[in-house]
């Protein structure tokens, strides 16, 4: 990618109504577009991230048993009916609408029900199961309090997995693979040392939970964390019954603000049996399939590192989510010598399948400085009057750290 070519363009300032630290460093850095609050377009640098997100969490969820699908995002009203989740009373962030041919439907905010009935359809002995099935989809939900830009968006992208298993004890053990393949998700995307396993209320899901809450000042829940097992407790459920439960002692945890990253479910045989997803056990008696649910925000995630990974510069990526490997950034002005040496190493890389994000702008070196250090690719290639046609100065984006390094170097670098 040239950036040339980027119809993107890196801004000063961000919109005077977006407060938000991740949606300011996002918007001015041209990886989202904001088209009203808590509704944001991806545009080609932010999807490049999104994507890799995706592929983190597909690859994980895959591991462990996963099978990939997509559901729709119209919803019918008498399956949400079934289980009592149709009232705006019982769940307050349904968007509706009502067909022109009759009838009413709701706008994906959650799966469990549509997946489940149409699990009705392939589910029928114990010789079934288990079955995990997940999807990535545009979630739509009726926030009140769209005001933390990406992190709690009227409009994103979830990663759901729904897990279809004979009894408790089946459950169980996706439940803690699950918990598994979460922990390498975010170790993978670079949020692994500040992100903790935390038991939570269910909300309009369950009566219990575990989250994953990544620590940040600009988080909306409280927890207590226990950073010895590397597990917390949501302020919601901390009671002394709670603590007696999960075996936390009050005086070991520290309190701490964070952000929803990821949430998982057991939903028991509840589900099911409103629905009708009934199995044949090994006598043939006839018994509900017992549920399970694990969401991940893949825009929250992306907003995540942009909040807690930033600086007073701009955006730094984790090298398993940036956008691009490199930013290779030319200084060369009217220079044809060092224009030509900066096509080559961008060919050089490029064929050899590394991301190459090159900076061939006819702009002053501070403004691209600048504009590299807002973008937050992890490594800064310079081609300018110090460098040879197999020498090159390297910076780190996290550290600042700059050093020299040849062409090979780069190349194993990836």
């Amino acid at each position: 990618m040239r950036q040339s070519q980027l119809f993107t363009k890196t801004r000063r300032e961000a919109p005077a109504d977006e407060v938000s630290k991740n949606a300011q460093l996002l918007i001015r850095a041209g990886f989202v577009y904001k088209e009203m609050a808590g509704v944001y377009a991806f545009l080609p640098l932010g999807l490049r991230v999104l994507e890799n997100i995706k592929n983190i969490v597909r690859e994980e969820m895959n591991a462990a048993g996963g099978q990939e699908l997509i559901m729709t995002a119209l919803q019918r009203k008498e399956l949400w009916e079934k289980t009592d989740r149709w009232s705006d009373e019982k769940v307050d962030v349904w968007f509706k609408s009502t067909l022109s041919a009759g009838g009413d439907v709701g706008f994906a905010w959650s799966h469990e029900e549509p997946i489940s009935d149409m699990m009705k359809g392939y589910l029928e002995s114990y010789r079934d199961l288990p079955v995990y099935v997940y999807q990535f989809q545009t979630k739509l939900r009726n926030e009140l309090r769209a005001k933390s830009g990406v992190l709690r968006g009227r409009e994103f992208v979830m990663k759901d997995l729904y897990s279809y298993t004979t009894d408790a004890a089946q459950h169980k053990e996706i439940y803690e693979a699950m918990i598994q393949a979460y922990q390498n998700v975010y170790r993978r995307i670079g949020l692994g040392d500040i992100t903790f396993l935390t038991f939570a209320s269910g909300g309009a899901f369950t009566q219990f939970s575990h989250e994953f809450q990544t620590v940040s000042d600009v988080g909306e829940d409280i927890i207590y964390i226990d950073t010895e097992k590397r597990i917390a407790v949501n302020k919601e459920v901390y009671t002394d019954e709670v603590l007696a439960h999960i075996g936390l002692e009050k005086e070991k945890l520290i309190e701490a603000k964070s952000i929803e990253v990821g949430n998982i479910f057991d939903f028991g045989g509840s589900k099911s049996e409103q629905l009708g997803l009934m199995f044949k056990d090994e006598t043939g008696a006839l018994k509900p399939v017992y549920l399970g649910s694990y969401g991940l925000g893949i825009t929250r995630v992306m907003a995540t590192i942009a909040e807690v990974m930033s600086d007073d510069k701009g955006l730094v990526w984790p090298e398993g989510v940036s956008p691009f490997r490199y930013h290779l950034v030319s200084l060369a002005g009217a220079d044809e010598t060092l224009r030509a040496r900066a096509d080559q190493l961008y060919d050089t890389l490029t064929e050899a399948g590394i991301s190459v994000l090159y900076d061939d702008r006819e702009q002053r070196a501070g403004e691209k400085f600048a504009d590299s250090d807002l973008i937050g690719i992890p490594f800064r290639i310079v081609v300018g009057k110090n460098s040879t046609d197999t020498s090159f100065e390297v910076v780190t984006r996290s550290s600042g750290e700059t050093r020299t390094m040849s062409k090979d170097e780069l190349l194993q670098h990836s």
